[in-house]
């Protein structure tokens, strides 16, 4: 089932502490970039056990491009070589799919800075990719590395798993939202992400194409840049509407948040 913007924010506030583990940090930075991003579990971690035919490939170093605004409000490219400063700074990031389960290849999404500090999806990429660069050269390492103490370690599925119900348990999703800790699981950013695009009023059109989904009614190609249309929706998915699982049988008074919502907006929500 969904979370929203808070569950990944969480996990970031506690790889901000000062006694985090490099573990928590890179969790923390993952879910965030997973929630915004559309993004499936296989593309950003090592599973525990993976089938031969897999097609999904994870995101590398070498996948990552990151952007700064002109000061005639143009996106420029930053090279490869810019500071740990201007990368930080960045105002997009594009991660590049390699080859993903239903078929994408070679193609680019695209997310913008949300002005949120270390929640906007930018910054989170952003500290993965100089933490990375600090400990190996090789462009083609997978996002879901660190390290400590100069030994190479990768996140993994049950780590995303695990750090989800933690903190979907400390925000009450249960009690607040009727939704069981135990229908949490690492579908639950991307699901939850589609979700906040849908409240947020984003067309199906749009989350399909971010989402990379393919359906019988629509078949369009996903566009190599997606800078222009994905402008603005990080900073609208942040946004929390404190959704509650009607599935899952807790009656709130949600009438707030429907009055306020078109129709087919709000049918589309649940319908995801």
């Amino acid at each position: 089932m969904p979370v929203e913007a808070d569950v990944p924010e969480l996990l970031v506030d506690m790889g901000g502490e000062e006694d985090a583990s490099e573990l928590t940090k890179a969790v923390g930075d993952l879910c965030l970039m997973a929630f915004y991003f559309l993004l499936h579990i296989g593309e950003y971690t090592v599973r525990g056990s993976r089938k031969k035919n897999k097609q999904t490939v994870q995101f590398r170093m070498c996948d990552v491009t990151f952007f700064e605004r002109t000061e005639k409000n143009v996106l420029r490219q930053l090279p490869r070589s810019a500071s740990n400063e201007q990368i930080m700074a960045a105002a997009a990031v594009t991660l590049r799919l390699q080859n993903q389960k239903n078929g994408w290849k070679n193609v680019c999404m695209s997310q913008h800075d949300n002005g949120l500090g270390d929640k906007s999806p930018t910054v989170a990429i952003a500290k993965r990719f100089i933490h990375i660069r600090q400990h190996t050269k090789n462009e083609k390492e997978l996002l879901s590395a660190y390290f400590v103490k100069g030994k190479r370690k990768d996140v993994k599925d049950s780590d995303i798993r695990a750090a989800l119900k933690l903190a979907a348990t400390a925000l009450d999703y249960e009690g607040t939202r009727g939704i069981p800790t135990g229908k949490i699981d690492t579908h639950s950013l991307r699901v939850g992400g589609a979700n906040a695009l849908s409240l947020n009023g984003y067309s199906v059109e749009h989350i399909q194409k971010m989402g990379r989904w393919r359906s019988n009614t629509f078949l369009e190609y996903i566009r190599e840049s997606l800078s222009d249309f994905s402008e603005g929706m990080s900073k609208a998915m942040s946004k929390t509407f404190g959704f509650v699982s009607l599935e899952a049988g807790v009656a709130k008074d949600v009438t707030s948040v429907i009055v306020d919502t078109d129709y087919n907006v709000a049918v589309s929500a649940g319908a995801v």
